[in-house]
């Protein structure tokens, strides 16, 4: 994109010493790169090293990145997702292995009546589609969206493969921790991590936020490629995982008012680098940081344990994921550290930690690169085990 070649606005916030190579890192990405505009935080042992932000929240006005500019950061918000639900299954009011039917009778049918929510975290649960035709901006509406999933037959049997259900995880995760709880998701998230953490992340952005979020600069060619009347049934369900409704990811409402206020759990979280690293920083204690719990240690060493591998159905791609998080491979590594675990969003988002190195780090940014091995988000990581001891 044009709007790539714009030289970035000076780089602000704080950066330890001992870290500068991130501080670089993050300035290459813009010089070299193609950032335009984003953040990165970084803590070590609950002490953030590294607390930068640069480049334009739009760069046609040439209007500045702030300290407090959010930022649409798309699939890390599946970690969010799973510690919400993580959280009920803590106390007791959902359970891994019940099938979903029994809080949710609606699903319980063509082939759901088994279904658990262990499947749906770990992507094995065989719904990563709604194949029947919805309209444009029907994933703004939460009843229309599980009401589809209750009608959808699984695209393969569940339990039985992996695929990443890029979309429909946080409409099943949430429908589970609505009816569970009484409580929305995003609001679930806010009252009982993002506040008490005083974390700037959120799931349904609240009105007074809104002047904060930067443009996500969706690129041209993120359009559906084929109408999937043409496709085979593998195929038809690929498309259909990022094209129905054709908004589904975020193509033609990512940047407005709508889109930022509803709770799409999978794909529209937004918030800082910094607010993504402070709820990794308590992951990367066990669960708990200066008095806050975020999940019982138990639970998260559960949730951090393989339950998917390989072959991917759906992005056909090598993957591996716990429960709701994604867990280090070598083909899309989060560090050295084999325990490494968090999410990816698209574009190079990133939140993710390392226990052993008691390492958190969250990245945000506008525009839209590699998907899959992103050089960004690549080169920060390197630079941060680089500057550690």
């Amino acid at each position: 994109m044009a709007a790539a070649n714009v030289e970035p606005a000076p780089i602000e916030g704080a950066c330890d010493p001992r870290f500068a190579a991130v501080g670089d890192a993050f300035a290459d990405n813009f010089a070299r790169r193609g950032e335009v505009g984003g953040g990165v935080a970084v803590a070590v042992g609950g002490r953030v090293v590294v607390d930068l932000w640069g480049g334009w929240v739009d760069p046609h006005t040439r209007r500045p990145w702030r300290r407090d500019t959010l930022v649409n950061f798309f699939s890390v918000g599946k970690a969010l997702t799973a510690l919400c639900a993580l959280r009920l299954v803590e106390r007791g009011r959902l359970d891994l292995d019940t099938p979903m039917a029994r809080l949710w009778p609606e699903f319980g049918r063509d082939g759901k009546e088994r279904i658990t929510l262990r499947q749906v975290l770990s992507h094995r649960a065989g719904l990563p589609a709604v194949g029947e035709p919805l309209a444009d901006g029907v994933m703004l509406d939460w009843a229309a969206m599980t009401r589809a999933l209750e009608r959808q037959r699984p695209w393969w049997p569940p339990g039985e493969a992996h695929g990443y259900h890029v979309n429909t995880f946080g409409y099943l995760a949430g429908e589970l921790v609505r009816r569970a709880s009484g409580s929305t998701l995003g609001r679930l998230l806010r009252e009982e991590i993002a506040g008490p953490l005083d974390a700037d992340v959120h799931i349904g952005l609240p009105a007074a936020a809104q002047a904060r979020v930067a443009d996500f600069l969706w690129p041209v060619s993120a359009v559906a490629p084929v109408a999937p009347d043409t496709l085979g049934e593998d195929d038809r369900m690929r498309w259909c995982t990022y094209w129905n409704p054709p908004g589904l990811s975020g193509a033609g409402w990512v940047n407005t008012a709508a889109w930022r206020a509803a709770e799409i759990p999978s794909t529209n979280g937004h918030g800082t680098a910094r607010g993504i690293a402070r709820v990794y920083a308590a992951l990367a204690a066990g669960g708990e940081i200066e008095g806050v719990r975020v999940i019982a240690e138990d639970v998260l060493r559960t949730a951090v344990e393989e339950h998917s591998s390989g072959e991917d159905r759906v992005t056909q791609r090598p993957s591996r994921f716990g429960l709701g998080f994604q867990l280090t491979q070598p083909e899309r590594p989060l560090g050295p550290s084999p325990r490494a675990f968090g999410h990816f969003g698209a574009g190079g988002a990133l939140g993710f930690c390392d226990p052993d190195a008691g390492v958190a780090f969250g990245y945000v940014m506008n525009e839209m690169g590699p998907r899959w091995q992103n050089p960004r988000n690549r080169a920060l990581i390197d630079a941060v085990y680089a500057s550690l001891p």
